[in-house]
């Protein structure tokens, strides 16, 4: 873990120095009294007092010494904002509501010593933290400051967002990070990574208790980028925002490969292949606003319901629509998040993990002003296939999506998961065993939505009836198989295809047979597997039926101490 080069220990400049009136001023020996040569000693009867200093006088100084820290040091700031970046304040007031934030220990400073620190003791020692509202609606956030030892943290710093996660979870209320550092703050030492480690404990434990937050908005190197990762959702910004573990330099000296910041751990690298970044955003001003937007569809905690709005008549809303935008035939691609428009109040939503793993959609949407998580094959990418990520990806939304009482909606559009040695390799089990686990052990309302085809295992694990989904409805175009008809007749019908003398003639013909018998509308209704089938267009109707009808459920876990995820 580094600290960028202006984040050492620097002289302490005159603008640290909160200045006392005229007159005040005391030099070293100010309290010595001289005491006259020889064995005479005067004794004073009446000490002359000094004046206290009144009420006027100490908020004068108090004002200062608040506008101070408040203000920064200008060059700094001047730097912050040539890199394209605000300061930590101005982040603040972008993010929470005007006039609403409190600010907590403005006044901290270090109490290191060595390598120059106790000449260089700056107020906040290099993060902003408190609490204020975001659509009245209470927040605790902390800002690291990047203009004071470059953002890095120390045994201070860390002990000020230690206080924050505390009274988050206390109160029962989101927290938010506003990450900019340059990592452990080198000259501290083990107190350092001593603190990181306190913040790294308490995320754990407020994990599924309030919904945490991280915005990288700079730097984030080292051990501080575990933070992020432990974070329910973690925002970034293009260009200026970095998550790594070892950075480039370590990198080339461990491997010979030089790579940019950007290619090591920019907001593109971690959006579209390690998944580590659920939003990104080409600047901050709107990557805060999305941040105040998904606060709007969170609950506080987990003893609370998600935020309601007015309700939007969608139990009687008739979609026609939906029945153009999904062809009938089962190989033709489509785009799921015109579907999710249809069925979401006023056509939005807002997408999680966007571009890793976009043969998943996962998004918060509100269905008639109620808050639900939709999760969706996306036939258009990979044909909507489960593999290892699109695991993953679903199977971490659901999970956050039980712990704070949300309800589930899947829309299913699935040929199975895809095939391969690589597939295998990589624990395409063991990433599809996740989605069944999060599926089978959530409590939350439940609803299936079966647009087309459910093939084989990947039915399974997409929320169906037998892993306790509460109410499933399909469309008349379902297809609800072990596999497709023409896997289906190639296993089944191997030798009487070989031998045929027009093979493929006979083959159509057992398709034909096949679909009629086995893929028809009502098959799985008949047995059960299935509750209704529906009218495209009457989709989204019936599933805010489906919710108000489940809006009651309680369904207690079993009596343990936690399952054992496959991870």
């Amino acid at each position: 873990m580094s600290v960028p080069s202006d984040a050492g220990a620097r002289p302490l400049d005159d603008a640290e120095v909160v200045p006392l009136p005229d007159g005040d001023r005391r030099g070293p020996g100010h309290h010595r009294r001289s005491v006259p040569s020889g064995d005479a000693q005067v004794i004073s009867l009446h000490p002359v007092a000094e004046p206290e200093p009144g009420m006027p006088l100490l908020r004068k100084r108090r004002d200062e010494l608040a506008a101070h820290v408040a203000e920064g040091r200008m060059d700094a700031v001047r730097r912050q904002h040539s890199l394209g970046k605000f300061t930590a304040r101005e982040r603040l007031a972008l993010l929470l509501d005007d006039d609403s934030f409190t600010e907590i220990e403005p006044y901290r400073r270090h109490q290191a010593r060595g390598l120059g620190l106790e000449d260089n003791r700056p107020y906040t020692d290099g993060v902003v933290a408190g609490s204020g509202t975001i659509d009245g609606r209470r927040v605790f956030v902390y800002a690291q400051d990047f203009t004071v030892f470059g953002g890095s943290l120390g045994e201070a710093h860390a002990a000020k967002i230690h206080k924050v996660l505390d009274l988050a979870v206390a109160t029962g209320s989101p927290v938010i990070a506003l990450n900019d550092s340059g990592g452990a703050r080198i000259q501290e030492g083990v107190m350092a990574l001593n603190g990181y480690g306190g913040i790294f404990r308490r995320q754990v434990e407020a994990s599924g208790v309030i919904p945490q937050i991280s915005v990288i908005l700079g730097p984030c190197a080292g051990g501080a980028a575990y933070s992020p990762a432990l974070a329910d959702f973690t925002f970034m910004v293009r260009d200026t925002g970095w998550m790594f573990l070892t950075g480039p330099d370590v990198v080339e000296a461990v491997t010979g490969r030089r790579v940019t910041h950007d290619e090591l751990g920019g907001a593109d690298t971690h959006g579209r292949h390690s998944g580590v970044a659920t939003v990104v955003h080409d600047d901050e001003e709107s990557c805060l606003a999305d941040v105040r937007y998904l606060v709007s569809l969170l609950p506080r905690n987990y003893l609370e319901q998600p935020p309601a709005t007015r309700e939007t008549g969608a139990t009687a809303d008739w979609r026609p629509r939906l029945a153009e935008l999904v062809p009938s035939e089962p190989n033709r691609p489509y785009d799921m998040r015109d579907v999710f428009s249809e069925i979401a109040d006023d056509g939005e939503f807002f997408a999680l993990h966007e571009t890793w793993a976009p043969n998943v959609l996962c998004a918060l949407a509100r269905i008639d002003g109620r808050v639900v998580g939709l999760v969706a094959n996306q036939p258009c990418v990979l044909a909507g296939v489960l593999d290892g990520p699109a695991s993953q990806k679903a199977a971490r939304f659901v999970r956050f999506c039980d712990a704070f009482g949300i309800p589930l909606v899947t829309l299913v559009d699935v040929p199975g998961f895809l095939p391969g040695v690589d597939e295998e390799r990589s624990g395409i089990i063991r990433q599809g065993a996740q989605l069944l686990h999060a599926y089978c052990e959530a409590t939350v309302p439940r609803v299936q939505v079966i647009l087309r085809k459910a093939y084989g295992g990947a039915y399974i694990v997409m929320d169906s009836r037998s892993i306790g989904c509460d109410l499933s409805l399909a469309w008349p175009t379902n297809q609800i198989a072990v596999m497709g008809a023409e896997g289906a007749v190639n296993v089944l019908f191997r030798r009487e295809l070989a031998a045929a003398p027009d093979p493929a003639a006979l083959r159509a013909k057992l398709v034909a047979e096949y679909v009629a018998e086995y893929l028809n509308p009502q098959y799985a209704a008949e047995r059960g597997l299935i509750d209704d089938v529906i009218d495209p267009a009457d989709t989204r109707a019936a599933i805010a039926r489906g919710l108000a009808m489940l809006q009651d459920k309680r369904k207690p876990g079993p009596q343990r101490k936690h399952g054992n995820h496959p991870i």
